[in-house]
């Protein structure tokens, strides 16, 4: 159990407890009020993809994040390297570890269908997830696919936004391609919206009990990163 009195279960090896970043949020959500201001604490780039069938109808998200170095850095400490690096099998765990408590915050990730939000759009990731870290960049990079638990057919519109509510993860579009669309019908087109530039800088240092203020709650959708796809 992740959550108990707002910071990760004893017992659980330090390297488990303190690596996920979910764990920090879990310590916001409860209520854990910190000496720490309204900013994010940790940074994500993100590339997606959104899938479609041959019958036009669209079939999953696919998120690549890549985390900020200083996170990076944090989430790694006590693993192995092998030949300087970190491979994707010393890193399995660690991913599991992050996939399956996402699970606790709808993977951060929306959908609204002409429109209209949808509870619960998604089902589990694809157990084809995995992390992978650049020695060159010292970054990690987790990889995984989320797919609707109903295929989506939007008359006019599908939307997907991804936020922290709590905004203690910032999450950005990457600057170069940060949307694709696999298999849509030739008509569709994509657009984005990305939030507000805060200015935060992402230098700042990690808190140490990695939990956020109850200042954050709820603000994090002024922050949405928004991807929309009409196909008319």
């Amino acid at each position: 159990m992740w959550c108990r009195g707002g910071m990760p279960a004893a017992g659980v090896p330090m390297n488990y407890r303190v690596v996920a970043f979910i764990a920090a949020v879990c310590a916001g959500v409860a209520g854990v009020t910190v000496n720490a201001s309204a900013h994010p604490h940790v940074w994500v780039t993100m590339h997606s993809e959104i899938v479609y069938a041959p019958d036009g109808a669209a079939t999953a998200v696919r998120h690549v994040w890549t985390f900020d170095d200083m996170f990076s850095a944090f989430a790694t400490m006590g693993f192995p390297k092998t030949n300087g690096t970190f491979t994707q099998a010393t890193l399995k765990p660690l991913a599991t570890v992050n996939v399956d408590s996402l699970k606790d915050f709808d993977y951060f990730t929306y959908a609204k269908v002409d429109g209209q939000r949808v509870k619960d759009a998604f089902a589990e990731p694809s157990p084809d997830y995995w992390l992978d870290y650049d020695p060159k960049t010292t970054l990690l990079t987790l990889h995984f696919t989320l797919p609707f638990k109903t295929p989506v057919k939007a008359k006019k519109k599908l939307q997907i936004e991804v936020y922290d509510p709590t905004f203690f993860i910032d999450f950005a579009m990457a600057k170069d391609d940060p949307v694709k669309l696999v298999g849509a019908p030739a008509h569709c087109k994509v657009a984005t919206e990305k939030p507000p530039d805060v200015n935060f800088p992402t230098t700042m240092q990690l808190d140490q009990a990695l939990v956020t203020s109850e200042a954050n709650i709820g603000m994090g959708a002024s922050f949405a990163n928004t991807i929309t796809v009409t196909c008319p």
